[in-house]
């Protein structure tokens, strides 16, 4: 029956209590959406709150495209060999498999969403690359 409340709650709603917060070296990731917390399949939607003088260093995502939309603060923002400074507003569209890189250029919390899609994927999720050439020495 259309509309039926009966059965197990549907993942459509996520609120402040419901974030997944996972703690990495470049600054929490305070995840939104993915598989588990709402019903997606094809996207995932994290919030990173970046402190100032961190970054996470030069990798790709095999099997996913991202888009980088800046919150707050002033992000380097690398795509391929591409580097740009990005403020609150402004976006970054990696392609699936191109290395890229978030540093924090700023002062400030650098607070960023990172679309990714699909969500399920077979194989890595990311690769890391900043241990070799281009990407060791592109920022020295």
């Amino acid at each position: 029956m259309a509309g039926d409340t009966r059965g197990a709650p549907a993942l459509r709603f996520v609120t402040s209590e419901d974030i997944e917060v996972d703690q990495l070296p470049w600054g929490p990731h305070e995840w939104l959406c993915r598989p588990g917390l709402t019903e997606a399949r094809d996207l995932l939607l994290v919030r990173v709150r970046m402190p100032p003088g961190t970054g996470h260093a030069f990798h790709r995502h095999p099997a996913m495209e991202e888009i980088i939309y800046v919150v707050s603060g002033t992000a380097e923002q690398w795509v391929d060999r591409d580097m740009r400074h990005l403020g609150a507003g402004d976006i970054a569209h990696i392609p699936k498999d191109v290395v890229h890189g978030t540093y924090n250029a700023g002062e400030d919390t650098l607070v960023f969403l990172a679309i990714l899609s699909p969500a399920i994927i077979d194989g890595p999720a990311l690769v890391d690359e900043s241990s070799e050439e281009p990407w060791r020495s592109l920022r020295s």
